[in-house]
């Protein structure tokens, strides 16, 4: 880990965050932009709301297991924690900020209309949660381990098993995406969109590593995964390079 300087502000690395335009990612050649970018200020309601608070969650939101199931079942497919901080630069976690997250179901599938995908629906998985980090940052949630899927953007293109995470922070304008790979999986490095990454130091901050001290016996596996906001360390997020 790279030593932390005595004070200060902490550049990020620009180096490491995706470009715009990756043609073997397909899809990032229409999305990309064909013009120079302009910066605007946000404004007064971008900047301070919507709000959210503790109490719009829902006591199963962060059980992706059973917040969509029909009483007395369960989602299908081996079962894990995903647990983390949300940091800044200097390892301070974040209280308050609101992460959301959704994923494929343990075939690989979404729950959406224009899926393309084979594998069956889980009628008791919704595939999506969400939380509020604690005083210090930390988040914790339950779900079962998603499947990877074809797409078609090359002959034969899979992405790997990943949850999407969301992070919000006073207002919806404060908004960070990223995804969260699980270690081991060897479709990983055979992704065009974790490809469009240059640095393997940076997609293995999109790793999370198995923690067996922190699983469940005869009932889920664990997976730490932290997300730092910006500074050297940002975690590599999809919607804005800079951080929040």
């Amino acid at each position: 880990m790279t030593p932390k300087p005595p004070g200060g502000f902490i550049a990020r690395d620009w180096s490491q965050h995706p470009p715009a335009l990756t043609p073997p990612y397909k899809t990032s050649v229409k999305r990309s932009p064909s013009n120079a970018l302009l910066s605007f200020p946000t404004s007064m309601g971008e900047e301070t709301s919507p709000i959210f608070g503790h109490a719009m969650l829902g006591d199963l939101d962060n059980d992706l297991i059973h917040n969509f199931a029909a009483p007395g079942e369960s989602a299908i497919g081996p079962r894990i924690i995903v647990y983390g901080r949300v940091t800044d630069e200097t390892g301070r976690g974040v209280p308050g900020a609101l992460v959301e997250f959704w994923q494929a179901n343990a075939g690989g599938r979404y729950r959406h209309k224009k899926e393309g995908y084979i594998a069956p629906l889980d009628p008791n998985f919704g595939g999506c949660g969400r939380l509020i980090t604690d005083e210090n940052g930390g988040y914790e949630f339950r779900t079962v381990q998603p499947g990877p899927y074809p797409w078609p953007n090359g002959m034969n293109d899979w992405r790997p098993a990943h949850i999407h995470f969301s992070v919000i922070g006073h207002a919806f304008a404060q908004r960070l995406i990223t995804q969260m790979y699980f270690e081991g999986d060897p479709l990983i490095s055979r992704c065009p969109i974790v490809a469009t990454i240059g640095s393997q130091e940076a997609i293995g901050r999109l790793v999370a590593p198995l923690d067996m001290a922190r699983t469940i016996p005869m009932d889920a596996r664990a997976y730490k995964f932290d997300i730092v906001l910006r500074g050297r360390r940002q975690s590599v997020f999809e919607n804005r390079p800079e951080g929040m």
